[in-house]
């Protein structure tokens, strides 16, 4: 159990699709998790993709009480899914402020579909499915982005919304 690294913007290991799990209840595949978890919450984050650690494996964990990255977001519940899938449940989506701990100190404006279904395994290979909408379908979306070599910036459509965090605080601009 330990802090990784993350990988930031430029590594090309982030552009690469990562492959599903094939075995589930691993030693190899608990202290991932326990790795993962260990550098989400020392970075603040609200979710991280095992490639962002340099491991090409189609694990998220996303989830927080209380984000200080995201004062004003709902509580999202500790989530592990391995091999994780999404079908939108409306055709409706919504722009919202993203950041990611592989582009530290930016922000951008960011279309989601609103309300999704989302479904993938737990650790012991039990499947999970859970129906969401708003911040905790718009988390869920930019983790999985992660396992296909996707960052959020790919999706900004006006560049215009995008910039450093801090500046874009003093323009209230989010």
């Amino acid at each position: 159990m330990a802090e990784q690294e993350i990988l930031k913007m430029g590594n090309p290991i982030l552009r690469e699709i990562a492959e599903p799990i094939k075995e589930f209840n691993t030693p190899e595949l608990s202290q991932l998790i326990e790795d993962m978890k260990d550098t989400m919450i020392a970075n603040d984050g609200v979710g991280l993709a095992a490639i962002q650690i340099g491991i090409l494996k189609r694990v998220i964990i996303f989830g927080f009480e209380e984000s200080p990255r995201y004062p004003q977001s709902p509580a999202i519940p500790m989530t592990v899914l391995i091999n994780p899938s999404f079908k939108s449940l409306e055709t409706e989506s919504e722009t919202g402020w993203e950041g990611c701990l592989s582009i530290p100190g930016m922000r951008g404006l960011v279309p989601r579909f609103k309300k999704i279904q989302y479904s993938g395994y737990d650790f012991l290979g039990k499947k999970i499915t859970r129906e969401v909408s708003d911040f905790h379908a718009r988390v869920f979306q930019h983790e999985l982005d992660h396992l296909d070599g996707l960052l959020y910036i790919d999706k900004i459509e006006n560049y215009a919304n995008f910039g450093f965090t801090q500046e874009l605080e003093s323009a209230n601009a989010y």
